[in-house]
């Protein structure tokens, strides 16, 4: 498995408004809608930046694992990076072979972008989550 480019840094934050508002009127950057994820417990909204995104993160919900993040950090902060994968089955696969563990079922679900993505645990890549998307 060999991974692509950085697809994103997610900042999980405790108001998705005033942190929107904050990238667009502060930095002038083009920013997404609201995009309500019920399924993962999160809002987002996307940063497009020239060579990559910053996804930013909101709790949807008191299930939501950013409901967690937040409440240990109540001022919000880097949640995880996305790199992009070309096959996240054969990815996932070669990972759990090497001794890693993916979250949740291990399966594959729809994330942000409508591709598949997987979580890997951080206490196996230096305390850092890691999401895969295929691309």
């Amino acid at each position: 498995m060999k991974i692509g480019n950085l697809n994103h840094v997610a900042i999980a934050v405790p108001d998705l408004g005033a942190a929107r508002d904050l990238y667009r009127d502060q930095f002038g950057a083009e920013v997404s809608e609201f995009v309500p994820m019920p399924e993962q417990g999160v809002t987002t909204v996307f940063v497009t930046l020239g060579n990559t995104k910053i996804e930013l993160l909101e709790a949807l919900g008191e299930k939501s694992p950013i409901a967690n993040f937040i409440e240990r950090n109540p001022n919000g902060g880097i949640h995880h990076v996305c790199y992009e994968v070309d096959n996240i089955m054969d990815a996932r696969d070669q990972l759990k072979a090497d001794g890693a563990r993916i979250l949740g079922d291990g399966e594959p679900r729809v994330g942000a972008h409508g591709k598949k993505i997987l979580f890997l645990h951080p206490k196996d890549f230096y305390g850092t989550l890691i999401e895969l998307e295929e691309v």
